[in-house]
Order: C-alpha cells, then sequence, then structure tokens
C-alpha cells in the first residue's frame, strides 16, 4: 500500500469514529444489559448503513469498534494500529479480495478499496503458555443497503453479526478486568464474512503470530435472540461439537452448550471458523440462531434482540474462553477434522 493511500485510509476511519459518536467508556467493566445495548445500537445504527464491505459505513464500524479496544486496554495488533488493512478491489458494485499489495497498486485509483480487520491482543500470564494462542472473532460486516422491505433499505444486522462483534468486545472487557489468562487471547473484527470470507482469508494468509501457535478459534456468529430447540433464554449452540474435545470441555465445566440442534444446516461451514478448521486448528462457532425470519433482511433490527438472553451468552462465552485459555487444548476427535482447500 502507497503511503498515500494509507494516510487516506487512516483520514477515513479518524472522521469515521467522529461521525459514528465514539465515545470513551471506562475500561475494565463487567459485561451489562447496558453496555451491550449501547454498542449494538451503535454499530446497529442507520447511520452505519448496514456495515457492507467497501463501504463508509464498514469504516464507521471500523473505528467505533477499535475505540473499545482501546479503553478495553488492549495492545494493537493490527499493521496499522489495531488495524490490519485487507486490500479489494471494487469495479460496478462488486468487490473481491486482492491476493497481495502489488495487485491493489496496479488498479486504477477509483477501484481501490481498503478495509481492515481490527484487533487487540491480551497477552497471557504463563511463561510458557502465552505463546499459545486462542482466538476469539466475529464478522462486524452486513448486507448494506438493498431492495427495500416495507420501505426499510437498510439491512442493520443487529444480530448477524451485530451481536457476535459486541460479544467479543465483552468478553475482552471481562478478561481484563479479571484473573489474566494464561494463554494469550487475540480478539479479532474481521470484514467481509459475507462476501466471501475476505477477512479471515487475508488473516489466515498473514497472520499476526504464525497459526501453529494458534491452539483453538472460538467464532461468535448471531447470539442475540434465543433459540427454542435448545431451551430459549441462555443457552447456546456449538457447531460441529463432536468434531473435536472442545465441545465436550465445555459441557464438563457445566457450561450452558450444547450440540447445534440443526446439523443439516451445515452451519459448522457456513461461518469464519470454517477457515481455520481447514488450516488445522479445532475451530468451532458459538451460536443461538434459532432460523429467526429477520435473517438478512432489513427487519434484523436492535428492537428484536433479547437482552437478558444475550448477557447470559456473553458471560457463558467469557467463561468459555478462560477454559479455553487456562485449560487443556482442544484436539480433533477421529475423523472430525475438515479437508484443507485444495
Amino acid at each position: 500500500m502507497t503511503p498515500t493511500a494509507l494516510r487516506r485510509l487512516c483520514t477515513v476511519l479518524l472522521a469515521a469514529s467522529a461521525i459514528a459518536g465514539v465515545t470513551h467508556t471506562a475500561a475494565a467493566q463487567s459485561p451489562s444489559v447496558s453496555h451491550a445495548r449501547a454498542e449494538l445500537t451503535v454499530l446497529a445504527a442507520d447511520s452505519l448503513q448496514g456495515r457492507m464491505t467497501g463501504t463508509i459505513g464498514i469504516h464507521k464500524a471500523a473505528a467505533y469498534i477499535a475505540q473499545q479496544f482501546h479503553d478495553i486496554g488492549l495492545t494493537p495488533g493490527g499493521d496499522s494500529g489495531y488495524f490490519q488493512r485487507v486490500p479489494l478491489s471494487k469495479h460496478k458494485g462488486d468487490v473481491d479480495l486482492l491476493p497481495n499489495w502489488a495487485a491493489y497498486d496496479s488498479l486504477p485509483a477509483d477501484q481501490r478499496v481498503v478495509d481492515v480487520n481490527v484487533i487487540g491482543i491480551l497477552k497471557g500470564s504463563d511463561p510458557v503458555l502465552r505463546d499459545s494462542i486462542i482466538l476469539v472473532d466475529a464478522h462486524y460486516d452486513h448486507l448494506g443497503i438493498g431492495k427495500p422491505v416495507n420501505g426499510d433499505s437498510i439491512y442493520n444486522g443487529a444480530d448477524d453479526d451485530g451481536s457476535g462483534t459486541v460479544t467479543v468486545i465483552e468478553v475482552a472487557r471481562a478478561l481484563m478486568a479479571g484473573p489474566r489468562p494464561k494463554r494469550t487471547v487475540i480478539f479479532v473484527l474481521t470484514t467481509g464474512e459475507e462476501v466471501g470470507l475476505f477477512g479471515t482469508r487475508w488473516y489466515i494468509a498473514h497472520p499476526i503470530v504464525p497459526l501453529s501457535t494458534m491452539a483453538a478459534n472460538l467464532e461468535i456468529e448471531m447470539d442475540g435472540r434465543p433459540d427454542s430447540l435448545i431451551g430459549g433464554p441462555g443457552k447456546a449452540w456449538l457447531t460441529g461439537f463432536n468434531r473435536s474435545t472442545m465441545g465436550s470441555m465445555f459441557q464438563s465445566a457445566g457450561l450452558a452448550i450444547v450440540p447445534d440442534p440443526r446439523p443439516a444446516q451445515n452451519f459448522f461451514e457456513r461461518s469464519d471458523n470454517i477457515a481455520f478448521a481447514k488450516a488445522g486448528i479445532p475451530a468451532h462457532t458459538l451460536s443461538t440462531f434459532g432460523l429467526h425470519p429477520d435473517y438478512h433482511q432489513p427487519s434484523d433490527e436492535v428492537s428484536k434482540i433479547d437482552f437478558t438472553h444475550f448477557e447470559a451468552v456473553i458471560q457463558t462465552a467469557t467463561r468459555a474462553v478462560r477454559l479455553l485459555a487456562n485449560g487443556p487444548a482442544p484436539v480433533w476427535n477421529p475423523n472430525g477434522r475438515p479437508s484443507a482447500t485444495p
């Protein structure tokens, strides 16, 4: 990326911080309904225009997330502070991930787009285990502005995946407030999931630590509304539960996490975790998605979130990450690891 392009990106993101109404929040607070509601209200606001990859709306979201990471006290993990730049091309509305920055520099200026993953690090306390990494992530992009439904054309993505994004932020806040975990925990909010796992694919090609040091990946996807098939509020499910020992670890610890009740939906393969799993890392998605009708609709609004349920799941996710960061590393069960992409 050229110095001019980098300065332009930083200017846009700084401006986006102001536009998004970023405020400094007190560090080291425990998860609460008010905290989660405030964060999700910003991320799913109409002013962010549905957080479509390659737009000013997603840049506003990135700036807001980075501010939360800063206020929590996470160490920046990107190549530009908390931002890991992701080179994209945009032509006639289509956005594509580029293989490298040379390809980006070869494009006409009006086709160059830079999005970012937002990365914060909590260094582990154990002199040996701190070199073993737990990566906790969610995607913060959504579908932008699209076909109007009942007069609403902004696809706000409160549950998908504003809820997962807020959960990652709040897990980071809780871990910073409590005893420092033994393993290092890297928190990543990725761009471009809805258009092809762009942010995760770029991260895997350009990891901030070697992938070989990753003990596990826990993805958070759509956990703001309860799922009646698993008992309703406060309970969550894990994709690919029996593929690795992660699910049994959670179950043995008494966490309110059960197997995915809809294996026919192939959710294990439908989120960012699959890219890490194919790289050989035990990787699963935590969710409470009950196939609600607001999925990928403009009606996926903050008003539909069950915040009592949401707070309980945030607390469960925090306990799950602590278990991964302090206990035995999960391993694949026989025939559980998916085949690598050719």
